[in-house]
């Protein structure tokens, strides 16, 4: 299976607050953006493996920063590396700022799995990452793949080989 480069595998989405969308506060609620995080990443996994994709876990999401009414929320997902039928997306939220601009205010990362008709994962094909952001999130990739088997138990911790190389 070809591999793909990381650019392949970008997908964005800008939306704007509404008033629907805000909690007491007038701030986004948190459940409206993982929502939007979670059909940009899947954008990105499906753009990779080219095949139904479903969401397998929410890693990590940091809510930095709130977001307001009004606010355009820009979402930027790409996949930071695919494993044997899973793929980890990486999702960087900002605002957009009247000046042009754009100012960072949340991130996330998210799994996904690739599945065929019958909804059994398939195999997806690797990931090149070029650019040295994309490949220090290749790197963590794995070492955050390896704690999460270690958490269910699907993985013994002395064979965590890139763990263990953080630790000494």
């Amino acid at each position: 299976m070809k591999a793909r480069i990381a650019a392949e595998t970008f997908a964005q989405t800008s939306k704007i607050v509404l008033p629907n969308d805000t909690n007491v506060l007038t701030n986004l609620m948190g459940g409206q953006l993982l929502s939007w995080m979670d059909i940009t990443a899947g954008i990105s996994a499906q753009r990779h493996s080219r095949r139904v994709v479903v969401t397998a876990s929410v890693n990590n999401v940091s809510f930095n920063q709130p977001i307001r009414l009004g606010d355009v929320v820009t979402i930027e997902a790409k996949i930071s590396r695919a494993f044997t039928s899973s793929m980890e997306v990486y999702l960087d939220v900002y605002i957009d700022l009247p000046n042009g601009t754009k100012k960072k205010s949340n991130e996330a990362i998210y799994t996904f799995v690739a599945v065929d008709q019958n909804g059994s994962p398939i195999e997806v094909p690797e990931l090149i990452a070029e650019t040295d952001l994309e490949k220090e999130r290749y790197a963590g990739a794995l070492r955050r793949r390896q704690l999460s088997l270690i958490l269910a138990g699907k993985m013994k911790p002395e064979a965590a080989t890139e763990l263990k190389a953080l630790f000494g």
